[in-house]
Order: structure tokens, then C-alpha cells, then sequence
């Protein structure tokens, strides 16, 4: 076991020592774990225990966060079950009319959810196998990767989609990928949606596959289907259900990504939830690496579809770690309509808008997490993009600085190099007054008017390396013009160990 001791607070910085014996996933190494507080953030990690994960550690000094639910005994326990191999992401939410409420997908009403193990990866006994199940047919709407060599439970999903718009229970396995495996790979993945569809009385086609792991690789088919039968009964509406879940779709993730909100919209108190896994290959086009998101509104079909899609545009699409856009990226939301009220159909009503706004909120929380873990990253960096004629020019703009390689390597270097991000912005394929470009990291003017300005370099490299410490937010202000488009992107530093994880990585 690994003891996690609360060591101590100083300028909003939580320091947690891990250490263990031959602790598997550091190569015995100490872990020093540092953790940026925010003021909604809760830490119970004094009297927790951790085993340490199986997964190869990223980074020796690699920050996380602690989340645990102190409201009862059993809470905890279940959450420092789940925190044995990867604790959560910090809650990244934008702000806006909702508060943050526990439970991850299963937060809305009418919606069970659970994480086992199932002997489904190469090593150690993680979770690898996560069911997200309706207690009744809900509406669905998915986005999915764009990579022509789509994976089977892509194109599986894909084919269920055209048949219905609703769906009952998402499987998710972690382990194997199943892409590039052919026509035996697809058979495996009809096979696995027809088991769990017969264990819950459903048509085959309301049961959606997402997979994760290694591409090439087929599913573990028997283990996978031995082990359906206790999961769907294990399934609850427990956060710590949901916890387990969040756990069971990582893979090189440090940490689990899940979050929740309660919202007003018009006279109905409605709760979005979700989760996501993520952190390499992280260039999602239409979709995300793998996410299931959860809403208890009653809300049409065509509707739902424009909320979903416009949420992804807005938040997955706009993340980026290492330029690479995975052959299973996947988002299945369903709303399960038990929240009551009238049903939402129209974008352009007042509900309409307050439930994009919602979807969006949680989108783009899971999308923050999903960058701030990028592999080897120390900070999370936000783009933010002004001025331009477009909101899609915007994001454009936005997505091609998160993207820079020699931008994101000069934040990791500490080094407020605004020449790198003038250049990613100029080559975004979006026309724009250079004279106009004005740049900012923090609170500090680099360029203005398309001019450099003098700056304090040593207080600009200070708020980098601040950041780093913390792993915290480092954010980057764009103006090209005085248009009304407007957008932000997500990405993460590029450091050494990003390549050491990637080369290390199984084939």
C-alpha cells in the first residue's frame, strides 16, 4: 500500500507525498504530488490509503488531485476504492446558472452506471469495463471520429444509429481498441451488444460500444461477456457508481474524468452529467476520445442532436494534446426525458438556449480535463481568441495556437516566446489584419497592433513557471480585429515525458 499523508498548504498549493516500496507505476521512485486548490475543490486524502496504479507513470512529479465525498463512511470508502488506481480530474466547469453536483453520468435522473474489472487489459486490475444503462429508452445523439480507419464499435454505433434515436445501456471496455481488426473485430462487437442487450430485454440496437486501448488489438470476447452479467447488476445511481465508471475507461490517463451539474431551465430542475477518457492522442474531429454524457430533460430528438453536435464543436473538437486524431473517438448523449416539463424542441426558445448553454458547461469541463492530463503535460493551456468575423474563424485561430508544437514547447520551457503563437495564428487558414494582432499570456501585453511591445520578460516567464508548479491554467488572449467571433481552445504543454510515455508505449 501506498500511504498518502497531507503534508502541507502554502499559497493556494497542496503538497501530498505518495510513497510506496517498489511502488510499481514509479519504478519505486517517490511520488511528489502537488495539487492547485480551488475554492470548490474538497480534500480528504489524510486517512486514505492508495495502492499504487499499474499503469506506466507518466511523470514522477506529476500533479493530481484528491476528490472524496465526506458526507458518509461509505462514500469514501467506495471513492478511495476507485482512488487506488487514479484519483479525478479537477471540476474545470465554466462559469454560469448551475451548481456542480455529484455522480458523474449518473446524476440525472433515470440512469444506473458501474466500473469492474474484467481482466480486459495487458496488466494489473484496474477497471476496464464501464455500463452506462437508461432505466427506459432515451434519446440519443453521437459524434464520432472522422479517421477513415474507424474502429468496429464506431462503425457499429454508427449502423445501430440509423435505425433508431434512442438508445438504453453504453459498454465501454479498456484494453483493446478493436480497430484495424477486420470483420472478425466487428463480429466481436456485435457479439458483446447482443449479450448485454439479452441480459437487459432490449433490441441489440439500443445497445451502443465504445472501445479504448490498443489499435489492432480485438476485444477480450469471453472475459467481457462472463463478466456482464455482475455489472449490470452491480449498476446503480451511486456517485461512487458513477466514480467506478469514470475509472473503467481510462487507459495512460493519471486521472478520471467526471463531472455533474443542476440547472433551471424555464420551471424544471434538470442535471447533466457525464464522463470522458483522454489524455494522447488527443485531436478529436466531430467527437472525443471516448465520452458518454447524461441529461434528464425531455427534449426532441432533432433537438438533441443539434445540442449535442454544437456542444462537441464547442468543447471536444476545440482540445488538442498531441495533433493525433484517434481512431475511436466517440460521444453518445443520452436524455432520458425524467425530469419532467414540457418538451424542448426549438434551439432558438428560451429553453432551447438554456440547455445548449448547460450541454456546453459540461462539455467543455470534460474537455478541460482531458487536456489539463495530456500525457507528460505540467499546465493546461487556454487559447482564447477575439475579434474575428466568425465564431468558427475564431476557433479556428484558437485551436491552431493550442495545437503548435514550438508554442507549446516554449510554455513548457517557460519561455513567453509570443513570435510562436503569432505564427500558429497566422497560419490557421483564417484572414485577418496582422496590424490588429494583439497578444497576452495572463495578465501581460506581449504584442499590440501587430508590434511587440516591451514586456517584463522575467515576470512573463514567472507566471509560466508559476503555472507549471501548480499544474495550473495558462492563458493565452488573442484579438486579431474587432469582429464579433469569439471562441476558446484547450491544450497542454509539450514536455520530455511526453515523448518517453509515447515511446515506451506497447504495439
Amino acid at each position: 500500500m501506498a500511504a498518502v499523508t497531507f503534508a502541507s498548504i502554502s499559497s493556494g498549493a497542496v503538497s501530498i507525498a505518495v510513497s510506496s516500496a517498489g511502488a510499481s507505476d514509479c519504478k519505486g521512485r517517490r511520488v511528489a504530488v502537488r495539487t492547485c486548490l480551488a475554492s470548490s475543490w474538497s480534500l480528504a486524502a489524510r486517512n486514505l490509503s492508495l495502492r499504487p496504479s499499474t499503469q506506466t507513470c507518466k511523470s514522477a512529479q506529476r500533479p493530481f488531485r484528491m476528490r472524496v465525498s465526506a458526507s458518509s463512511a461509505e462514500a469514501e470508502a467506495a471513492a478511495a476504492e476507485a482512488g487506488k488506481f487514479i484519483p479525478a480530474a479537477p471540476i474545470l466547469l465554466p462559469e454560469g446558472p448551475w451548481k456542480e453536483v455529484e455522480g458523474g453520468v449518473v446524476a440525472a435522473r433515470g440512469f444506473k452506471a458501474y466500473g469492474k474489472y474484467a481482466a480486459l487489459r495487458a496488466s494489473g486490475q484496474k477497471p476496464d469495463l464501464a455500463l452506462v444503462v437508461a432505466d427506459s429508452d432515451a434519446t440519443v445523439a453521437a459524434t464520432f471520429t472522422q479517421n477513415v480507419v474507424a474502429a468496429a464499435p464506431v462503425l457499429y454505433c454508427k449502423k445501430a444509429l440509423q435505425e433508431t434515436s434512442t438508445a438504453r445501456a453504453v459498454i465501454a471496455n479498456a484494453g483493446q481498441a478493436n480497430a484495424a481488426t477486420g470483420d472478425a473485430g466487428y463480429a466481436d462487437t456485435v457479439e458483446c451488444a447482443e449479450s448485454l442487450a439479452k441480459l437487459l430485454g432490449v433490441s441489440a440496437s439500443s445497445v451502443l460500444v465504445q472501445s479504448t486501448g490498443v489499435i489492432g488489438q480485438r476485444i477480450k470476447k469471453a472475459p467481457l461477456i462472463d463478466a456482464l452479467p455482475s455489472l449490470v447488476d452491480a449498476a446503480s445511481s451511486s456517485p461512487e457508481a458513477g466514480l467506478a465508471a469514470a475509472v473503467a475507461i481510462t487507459t495512460t490517463d493519471l486521472v478520471s474524468k467526471s463531472v455533474a451539474i443542476e440547472t433551471q431551465i424555464g420551471s424544471t430542475t434538470v442535471r447533466l452529467g457525464g464522463m470522458a477518457k483522454g489524455s494522447g492522442m488527443i485531436h478529436p474531429n466531430m467527437a472525443t476520445m471516448l465520452g458518454v454524457v447524461t441529461c434528464d430533460a425531455a427534449v426532441s430528438p432533432d433537438l438533441w442532436k443539434h445540442v449535442v453536435l454544437t456542444a462537441v464543436q464547442r468543447s471536444f473538437n476545440q482540445i488538442t494534446v498531441d495533433g493525433d486524431t484517434s481512431t475511436n473517438d466517440c460521444v453518445i448523449a443520452l436524455a432520458s426525458g425524467k425530469a419532467g416539463g414540457a418538451v424542448i424542441a426549438d434551439s432558438a426558445s428560451h429553453e432551447g438556449k438554456q440547455l445548449q448553454a448547460a450541454m456546453d458547461a459540461v462539455c467543455q469541463g470534460l474537455a478541460k480535463a482531458i487536456a489539463w492530463d495530456g500525457e507528460g503535460a505540467t499546465c493546461l493551456i487556454e487559447v482564447h481568441v477575439a475579434g474575428a468575423k466568425t465564431e468558427a474563424d475564431a476557433a479556428l485561430v484558437a485551436r491552431s495556437v493550442a495545437a503548435s508544437s514550438l508554442a507549446k514547447a516554449a510554455v513548457y520551457g517557460r519561455d513567453p516566446n509570443w513570435g510562436r503563437i503569432a505564427c500558429a495564428a497566422g497560419y490557421a487558414g483564417v484572414p485577418f489584419d496582422p496590424t490588429a494582432l494583439r497578444i497576452a499570456l495572463g495578465d501581460i501585453l506581449l504584442m499590440d497592433k501587430g508590434q511587440p511591445l516591451s514586456f517584463d520578460r522575467k515576470a512573463a516567464s514567472e507566471y509560466l513557471r508559476a503555472k507549471g508548479e501548480v499544474h495550473g491554467t495558462v492563458v493565452i488572449d488573442i484579438a486579431i480585429g474587432d469582429g464579433p467571433g469569439d471562441s476558446k481552445a484547450w491544450g497542454c504543454d509539450l514536455s520530455y515525458d511526453y515523448v518517453k510515455i509515447n515511446a515506451e508505449y506497447t504495439t
